[in-house]
């Protein structure tokens, strides 16, 4: 299984780096994963809040692999348990998904053209969380979701 993870936005503290870092090394295991940031662009400089989601909407949609099966990590998408996640993962595998790609959007969301590209939205509940949080979870997730669907220990 190849996951794409586009985000927008650096990870500019060490300490969300690190832990995205033991992610990814952990994912080995289990699938090709990569993480492609794009920019974040300042509304004052784009034009406004629009403007800004639409030239970051373009940078997203011109880093997703061409065949992916498109999650959009979104406020008001469908929650998944863990378990529920993997089932999800697993789903798609089967039905011969096995390019998947995870969009995290900048702190102002993101183009109506990334919404439409979406083959689905995801949710880690009504809470809003910062973009670096929500990569480093999405990450473990992903990972938890590998160790459920092959009965491994760690979910618990």
């Amino acid at each position: 299984m190849r996951i794409t993870v586009v985000a927008v936005g650096k990870l500019k503290e060490r300490f969300w780096a690190d832990a995205c870092a033991e992610y990814l090394k952990r994912l080995k295991a289990y699938a090709r994963v990569t993480v492609t940031e794009v920019a974040d662009v300042d509304p004052g400089r784009a034009g406004g809040v629009a403007a800004a989601r639409a030239k970051e909407g373009e940078a997203i949609l011109a880093a997703l692999p061409e065949t992916a099966h498109v999650v959009l990590m979104a406020i008001e998408g469908k929650q998944r348990s863990s378990e529920g996640l993997s089932r999800r993962l697993d789903e798609l595998a089967l039905s011969g998904r096995s390019d998947i790609a995870f969009v995290i959007g900048g702190s102002d969301g993101v183009s109506r053209a990334v919404y439409d590209r979406a083959d689905e939205t995801l949710s880690f509940g009504p809470v809003t969380l910062p973009h670096n949080l929500a990569r480093v979870v999405l990450l473990e997730q992903v990972y938890r979701a590998f160790k459920i669907s092959r009965g491994e220990p760690y979910h618990k």
